[in-house]
């Protein structure tokens, strides 16, 4: 399935020249938009997780690398201890309930929806896959895109048809263009 699917939507993540700083793995849909504005018409997606698994992720990796290069470590500071902003705040949390009360609260990170990233002004990704579906969800990504797909299941509705004042108005203008990869987690 990966290699079809790279094949048939290629990655929204890629250094466009000129980006600065380039886009990363976790670009918010707008960011996307204005760093590449012609895909704006694509049909989108994004992935997103559940808000418990995001939260359990995010402090399994900080207390991981406070453990190897935190101040959990006992190691000197070092160009490792730096971290980022987001971990080296978290790790000084007792644990997990902490991080989960104070850390939503006291890092805009972790306390910002997931539906952020999947806004722009005037836009919002096409389809929201899931993690905990994510075969299911991506072969439906795939079908619509024209890759395939298997498993049965039926594509994600089609874009509604143009408004009457645009070019190919009242619906019978061409096939919507292909999808663009806007993956986040």
């Amino acid at each position: 399935m990966g290699v079809a699917f790279t094949r048939c939507c290629p990655d929204a993540r890629s250094k466009t020249p000129g980006v600065k700083p380039p886009l990363g793995r976790h670009a918010p849909y707008a960011r996307i938009l204005r760093a590449e504005p012609d895909v704006a018409d694509y049909w989108s997606f994004a992935f997103v997780r559940n808000p418990w698994a995001r939260m359990v992720s995010w402090w399994s990796m900080v207390d991981d690398w406070n453990r190897a290069w935190g101040p959990a470590s006992g190691k000197p500071p070092g160009e490792k201890m730096r971290g980022n902003d987001m971990w080296r705040a978290a790790s000084t949390y007792s644990g997990f309930e902490e991080f989960v009360l104070r850390g939503t609260e006291e890092l805009p990170r972790v306390g910002r929806p997931q539906v952020h990233y999947l806004r722009a002004p005037g836009r919002e990704v096409d389809f929201v896959g899931r993690t905990e579906n994510f075969v299911d969800d991506l072969q439906l990504v795939e079908k619509r895109g024209g890759g395939g797909g298997g498993g049965g299941a039926a594509p994600p509705p089609p874009p509604p048809p143009p408004p009457p004042s645009a070019p190919g108005g009242g619906g019978g203008g061409p096939p919507p263009p292909p999808p663009h990869a806007a993956c986040l987690t």
